[in-house]
């Protein structure tokens, strides 16, 4: 019977203990909290002005109805002004290589391929 007072009494003072030893920043943070819950209530925003809007907010104005195209009234003499021109055509520029033959595609590339490679000459 002593040992269960014992182990009662000691269960006590664990909770006690644990209570006083916390027991003064649960204060503190009451003092606190209640402090800036009462700064948030008393704070009142100035009031916003009737015409704080002007100047930041643009009127709406409906965008004008597109035009459609319109032909010209002498399309043919247009037309016909366009047959008879003469394209311009720029010419090709001469180089030296292009009188050279030069011969591209898979018979160039085989060719390549099968040539021997130049041997390397070792430093003396």
């Amino acid at each position: 019977m002593s040992s269960m007072l014992l182990r009662q009494a000691s269960i006590a003072a664990r909770t006690v203990s644990r209570s006083c030893a916390f027991s003064t920043s649960v204060v503190s943070r009451d003092i606190v909290q209640n402090l800036y819950v009462s700064g948030l209530k008393g704070y009142k925003p100035p009031p916003i002005a009737q015409d704080a809007h002007v100047g930041v907010v643009k009127a709406y104005s409906i965008p004008p109805v597109p035009q459609p195209p319109t032909l010209p009234s002498d399309l043919a003499s247009e037309l016909s002004a366009y047959d008879a021109s003469e394209p311009t055509v720029a010419e090709a520029p001469v180089t030296a290589s292009s009188t050279e033959q030069v011969t591209t595609g898979a018979d160039t590339f085989l060719t390549f391929l099968e040539a021997d490679l130049p041997k390397d000459e070792g430093h003396h």
